[in-house]
């Protein structure tokens, strides 16, 4: 009987997901920190991002929102007021959240030191349907949830005692409770969608990897690592006589590269597999929005690796080494030779 994991139960759905024709998540998500007794440090920053890119930033010293994206500028085609207008709206919650750190201090009994409030809010919605699959508001202080808000049930959850003041009193405000359930529904989708279409051509394009098989030494699982893909939104796994592998599998995380694509790896155990039945492995690489797949078979003339070489091989590469040096320093005297013969007497 076969055991599933957590893991395996992970992998299962993601396949099911890039196998399908699924459409599209797109997310809009906002963060804002504001502190107290951090040096060379602005008290109050927000940043602003779209599928994961970074779209807007404010800070408390230069008291300004600004694009950190190019095709950013093209908002204020549509809303010439914006960039002004969003400014003046963080220059009044930059003073919100200067309060809420003293407040929190007092719930917590604290006084001077370095303490961080944070906020992040944001959705999540499918590009063909237009449903939101996912609405948040969380508040957290010193690195710890404080208190967040369930949209399905409308109240405020608060984990820490110091909370339940707010709870009350936010749970109450029925206004201000449709207020956040209208702009996690219907306005975060909607500015999403603006964002994502002016940068369409950035945030949908699709890049491929490259797909290596690297091993550190003979008796090493073998990782298949695929570096350089874009979107996030990718599969990489290793299959057997067509069949998806569970076991002796170690699923590595997407991560980022300097330039802004991804990479990730998969290792495969082989300690009990014959050399003659490597042929029947391969890793297949699946990224969303693109049919093909990379598959990679797995082959030992092809993987890199950094296992020093046998003593005999160490030899044979020295002795040719040497033949060759000597072939050159036979070819370069005759050059030589020839050359300055010309101007014997």
């Amino acid at each position: 009987m076969r055991h599933f994991t957590l893991e395996t139960l992970i992998l299962s759905l993601l396949m099911i997901h890039l196998h399908g024709a699924a459409a599209v998540t797109h997310s809009m998500k906002n963060f804002y920190t504001a502190s107290s007794g951090v040096t060379n440090f602005p008290e109050f920053v927000t940043v602003g991002l779209v599928d994961d890119v970074e779209i807007v930033h404010y800070d408390s010293n230069t008291r300004r929102e600004e694009p950190k994206q190019d095709w950013m500028i093209r908002v204020k085609e549509d809303d010439p007021q914006y960039w002004q207008r969003n400014t003046e709206i963080l220059m009044s919650l930059q003073q919100v959240f200067k309060a809420n750190i003293e407040i929190a201090k007092q719930r917590f009994n604290q006084t001077g030191g370095v303490h961080i409030f944070q906020q992040m809010y944001g959705c999540e919605w499918d590009d063909e349907t237009n449903e939101v699959k996912k609405g948040f508001y969380q508040l957290g202080y010193d690195g710890e949830d404080f208190i967040s808000f369930d949209l399905e049930t409308e109240t405020w959850i608060a984990p820490k005692q110091q909370a339940v003041i707010t709870k009350h009193k936010w749970d109450n405000n029925r206004a201000q409770i449709a207020q956040r359930k209208n702009y996690l529904i219907h306005r975060c989708p909607e500015w999403g969608k603006k964002y994502v279409n002016y940068g369409r051509s950035s945030l949908m394009r699709t890049e491929r990897p490259s797909v290596s098989l690297l091993q550190k030494t003979s008796s090493s699982p073998v990782s298949c690592h695929a570096t350089g893909f874009y979107p996030d939104r990718a599969a990489l796994f290793w299959r057997k006589d067509g069949e998806d592998l569970h076991e002796d599998v170690d699923l590595g995380e997407i991560l980022p590269n300097h330039d802004g694509s991804f990479q990730m790896s998969a290792d495969l155990k082989l300690s009990s597999v014959p050399a003659e039945d490597w042929r029947r492995y391969e890793c297949v690489f699946q990224l969303s929005g693109v049919e093909d797949d990379i598959v990679t078979r797995l082959d030992g003339k092809v993987i890199r690796t950094n296992e020093e070489k046998p003593a005999y091989m160490t030899f044979i590469i020295i002795i040719a080494a040497v033949a060759l040096a000597l072939l050159i320093a036979v070819g370069g005297f005759m050059v030589y030779r020839n050359r300055n013969a010309q101007f014997q007497i």
